[in-house]
This record gives structure tokens, sequence and C-alpha cells, in this order.
């Protein structure tokens, strides 16, 4: 009973650090561009951007076009990345 509880914790501990995402700060640049292009997609959840970086446009859908956002890593203070934002732009007006 004991072990099951350990197991349960666990997994819970892990699914919430893992729905909370990654902090870009803790991969280099090029790191992070892997983890995306392995991925598809990555959550990042820094004190300064949390959304949602994507390899390609083909990970933005429903009328969202990709746009290059930096996040700061453990070698650059600006790494490129991509994320979604509305075809009609950020603030509801042209992109």
């Amino acid at each position: 009973m004991k072990r099951l509880a350990s197991i349960l914790a666990i997994t819970t501990l892990s699914s919430s650090a893992f729905a909370a995402g990654i902090d870009s700060r803790s991969y280099t640049c090029s790191a992070l561009h892997a983890l995306i292009q392995e991925r598809g997609f990555v959550f990042i959840g820094n004190p300064d951007f949390e959304d949602f970086v994507v390899a390609n446009a083909s990970f933005c859908v429903g009328g969202h076009l990709p746009q290059v956002r930096s996040v700061p890593t453990s070698d650059q203070p600006e790494c490129p990345v991509n994320y979604c934002i509305s075809a009609s732009g950020p603030m509801g007006g042209s992109p």
C-alpha cells in the first residue's frame, strides 16, 4: 500500500511539473530548438513568457500564424522561437 501511494505521489508531481511547462533557461538555445523540433510543440513556462512554442506553421491551427519571439536560454538572453498568434494580429488588428 505504501508503495502504491509513493508511485501515485511521484506520478502526480511529475504530471504537474510537465503541465507547468519547461523553463527555457534550463536549456541552451540549440538544445531548446532540438526539443521543439523533436516534439513539434513545447509549453514554456517562464515568468515573462507562458505559451506554446512550435516547430513550424503546421502546428498553428484555427487561423493562427507563427510569429518569432525571443526567450532566454542558459547561453543566450534572446533565443528566437516560433509561437502562434491570431491571423488578425495579437491585438485583433492587422498582422
